[in-house]
């Protein structure tokens, strides 16, 4: 049921018209022009994976007006990571994204610790939003810090935009931004997880010219109790078989 008033209190009125005088949006310009993108590598890893990965990101960062000033590719060891995030922060970087090898597993991998070695610190790890949850926010010398997630490669959308346009308009990024973003997290569908969401459309052109039940009484099961007591109808128990021989075996 739906009430739509015509009229309400008067202080119902001034209690609404005084919130309403407050700014309910903001509009913040993209403040981080330069970002330094790191990526780390094991065997196996192609080097066309890392280029495509690079393209991708400056697509992404390109609506912003920012661009990769920096970049290194380094192996996929805590010591590496670490001498390579404190050279491209050195380079002036406002932002430092890094690609890993492998994703990051807990607070304890390869990514977070060479944070922290650093001397950063780990604001967050993981988001409610696929893809894109495995996803590392830190920070080291006032400079976020992103450990990307394996979508971000990808130029699809996914959560890793959703925390980028916020950190490149210069915005904190806390846990309460981050576990918000469950609600309406679920960004696609995966051939791993079918959905009921999205209706497949029925085909066009199908003709249907029979339908076929195999549910009907055997002949074969009927020359068997061909034999068994017929009722006064001279009807033959066998076509109203017991719930036992509904289990009988097929031949």
């Amino acid at each position: 049921m739906k009430i739509i008033p015509f009229a309400t209190s008067e202080a119902s009125l001034k209690a609404a018209l005084a919130t309403a005088a407050k700014p309910f949006i903001r509009v913040a310009p993209y403040k981080i022009k330069k970002v330094g993108v790191v990526s780390t590598l094991l065997p196996g890893l192609a080097t066309k994976v890392v280029e495509k990965t690079l393209r991708v990101t400056e697509a992404r960062l390109a609506p912003a007006g920012a661009s990769i000033v920096a970049e290194r590719r380094v192996p996929h060891e805590q010591g590496a990571l670490a001498k390579a995030i404190d050279e491209v922060l050195k380079a002036g970087v406002e932002l430092v994204v890094v690609f890993g090898a492998s994703a990051i597993a807990d607070r304890r991998d390869v990514i977070p610790a060479a944070v922290e070695a650093v001397g950063g610190r780990i604001e967050h790890f993981g988001m409610p939003v696929d893809p894109g949850n495995l996803m590392l926010i830190g920070q080291a010398r006032g400079q976020p810090i992103l450990g990307a997630p394996g979508c971000a490669r990808s130029p699809k959308e996914n959560g890793f935009d959703w925390i980028l346009m916020r950190l490149l308009a210069g915005l904190p990024v806390s846990r309460e931004d981050v576990t918000g973003l469950g609600v309406g997290g679920l960004l696609m569908e995966i051939v791993t997880r079918p959905q009921p969401r999205a209706e497949p459309e029925p085909e066009k052109g199908r003709r249907i010219a029979a339908v076929v039940l195999a549910a009907g009484r055997s002949t074969a099961w009927a020359a068997r109790t061909s034999s068994w007591p017929r009722s006064a109808a001279g009807r033959s128990f066998a076509s109203r078989p017991s719930r036992r021989s509904l289990h009988a075996p097929a031949r």
